[in-house]
C-alpha cells in the first residue's frame, strides 16, 4: 500500500543525519552507536504513523548515511546527482491530496514504506536546494567534525554545524596565532 508523504522539517533532517549518521559520530569521537532515542527522532520527522513505528536504529543509520552524501557532495553537480539518485531509488512520485475545506495540496507517494524516510528527506532537500541553492548546505568546517548544516541565515555564510564548533575553531585559531607570535 502506498505511503503519502510531505516535507520533513529542516531541523529534524539535520538532527537525523548528525545524530544517526555513521561518519559524523566517528569523526568527532561519539562512538559507533547513537545515543538518541528512536522515538525522539521519529516524532520530530512527523512521518506517517506506520512508517515511524517501523523505523529501527539500523534503518535510521542507513538513511542518515545515504543523506550525508548529499551534504558532502563536492559541487552542485554531484549534489544534484546524489539527490536525484535518492529520489529515484526511493520510488517517490508526486500526487495531489485533499486538504481541509475542499482544498488540494501537493504530496508525494512511495510504494515501499521502508523508503519513506529517505524519500521525505530527499523531497525536503530538493525543495530547499531549488529555492536556496547548493551553497546553503554542507559539512561543518570545524576540525574533527563531519556534522551537516542547512544554512537558513539571511547572509548565507554559515560554515559550522553549531555555535560550539564555531567557537572551538575560533579559540584554536586564536591560540595558534598567539603561539606563533610568542615564538
Amino acid at each position: 500500500m502506498a505511503v503519502t508523504l510531505t516535507d520533513v522539517s529542516l531541523e529534524a533532517l539535520t538532527r537525523l543525519v548528525n545524530g544517526w549518521g555513521t561518519l559524523p559520530r566517528q569523526e568527532d569521537g561519539r562512538g559507533e552507536a547513537p545515543h538518541l532515542p528512536v522515538a525522539d527522532i521519529t516524532a520530530r520527522l512527523d512521518l506517517p504513523a506506520r512508517v515511524s513505528a517501523a523505523l529501527t536504529p539500523t534503518a535510521l543509520a542507513c538513511a542518515a548515511d545515504r543523506l550525508h552524501a548529499v551534504f558532502s557532495a563536492p559541487d552542485s553537480e554531484a549534489c544534484a546527482h546524489e539527490l536525484t539518485r535518492l529520489l529515484s531509488d526511493s520510488g517517490v512520485r508526486p500526487v495531489m491530496a485533499s486538504g481541509t475545506a475542499g482544498t488540494l495540496r501537493a504530496a508525494w507517494n512511495v510504494d515501499d514504506a521502508d523508503q519513506a524516510l529517505v524519500a521525505a528527506a530527499a523531497i525536503t532537500l530538493r525543495k530547499y536546494l531549488v529555492e536556496r541553492g547548493f551553497a546553503r548546505i554542507g559539512i561543518c568546517t570545524g576540525g574533527h567534525c563531519a556534522d551537516v548544516y542547512i544554512d537558513q541565515s539571511p547572509g548565507g555564510r554559515r560554515r559550522f554545524c553549531s555555535v560550539a564548533c564555531q567557537n572551538r575553531t575560533r579559540v584554536a585559531a586564536f591560540r595558534s596565532r598567539r603561539a606563533a607570535a610568542d615564538d
